[in-house]
């Protein structure tokens, strides 16, 4: 087996050789804090802006060199060949790819929806109209999330025993407005990653046992979770947020952790810690005889190197230059069904204590 640490252990998705121009629909602050340092990095044009709010796009437009504001998403027929970013909420999604020209490559901000029968539309749209479409899933490309998966195929963790994601924070809800008042919220619009990643790295989970807290802010729904995955009886899969950690930094947590029977990996996620400028990424491995854990050199963090990953994987596979589409929608869709899945064990009362 190769040396872990090796500098070669891949911790980026390959550019694109031929990029075609973006257009992005939604000019929020996901888009202006990540994408775009992701794309200017990668080389990648972006073309047009379109926003219900028009002050939005122009002046997103004014600070992107070449690109231009659209009044209206049918304008992007000037751009034969464009990919689409659609950076809007999950409710707003489906109206917007019904907009889209037939079989436009598009990369889709999560969620995919805000229920699994919202989903199941949107997949229908994305058929329907033969798009070609992926879901913006950025944690799976993140530097330390490429180098574990990476890991995991090499066999470098043996039998896999306990596997963790542990998030105690202070998260700043209000700064989306869109998630004031909605029916669900943290499991659908954060936890959904970590639900996204462990799928992509251990495949379907048999079942799943979950609880989520609401908020003490009337305004805002499920603010916490615990989720258990069934993975079988040899390993323990779990998924533990907390939101409303008190604002200080000294006992906050944002990691993910891998155990097995051969080695173990522990990665923070260091935007959670600090949103949105955060902190750094790390990996840090052990392989069973060492004598401690080695710090792995990640060459970024999930914001914003995760971000240039989906764009590249759509670019690419637009090109030919990939074969499949790593967060197809078909594939969202199975992310989709495993929130719900929590959403609904959430509502049934655990097993009475006997006597």
């Amino acid at each position: 087996m190769a040396d872990p640490v090796d500098p070669t252990l891949p911790q980026r998705w390959p550019a694109p050789t031929a990029p075609r121009p973006i257009i992005v629909i939604g000019s929020g602050a996901i888009v202006e804090q990540a994408h775009l340092p992701a794309y200017r990095r990668l080389g990648l044009s972006v073309a047009a802006f379109h926003d219900i709010d028009p002050t939005r796009s122009a002046a997103m437009a004014a600070r992107s060199p070449g690109a231009q504001p659209l009044t209206a998403i049918a304008d992007a027929a000037r751009w034969p060949d464009a990919v689409f970013d659609v950076a809007v909420p999950g409710s707003a999604v489906a109206g917007v790819l019904a907009e889209l020209p037939e079989r436009s490559c598009v990369l889709i901000q999560k969620p995919l929806g805000e229920s699994l029968a919202e989903a199941q539309r949107i997949a229908s749209v994305c058929h329907s109209r033969q798009l070609r479409a992926a879901q913006n899933f950025q944690l799976r490309f993140s530097p330390n999330l490429i180098a574990m998966k990476a890991l995991l195929d090499r066999g470098f963790f043996g039998e896999l025993v306990d596997i963790e994601v542990r998030v105690v924070t202070y998260t700043p809800w209000e700064l989306w407005s869109f998630l004031r008042g909605i029916p669900r919220l943290e499991i659908l619009y954060h936890s959904i990653h970590y639900l996204d990643v462990l799928r992509y790295l251990l495949g379907e989970p048999r079942s799943v046992f979950c609880h989520t807290t609401r908020s003490q802010r009337p305004e805002y729904a499920d603010v916490a979770s615990t989720t258990l995955l069934d993975y079988g009886p040899t390993s323990r899969v779990v998924v533990g947020t907390f939101h409303a950690h008190a604002p200080l930094p000294d006992h906050a947590m944002s990691e993910l952790r891998i155990e097995g029977t051969r080695g173990t990996a522990v990665t923070r996620m260091g935007v959670n810690l600090a949103y949105p400028t955060g902190k750094p990424d790390t990996l840090e491995i052990w392989e069973r005889g060492a004598a401690r854990f080695t710090a792995v050199p990640l060459r970024g963090s999930w914001f914003t190197e995760a971000f240039e990953g989906p764009m590249s994987n759509l670019q690419r596979f637009a090109a030919g230059e990939d074969t499949a589409l790593v967060s197809s929608v078909d594939d969202a869709m199975k992310t989709m069904a495993l929130v719900e899945a929590c959403y609904l064990a959430s509502t049934v009362p655990g097993t009475p204590i006997p006597g």
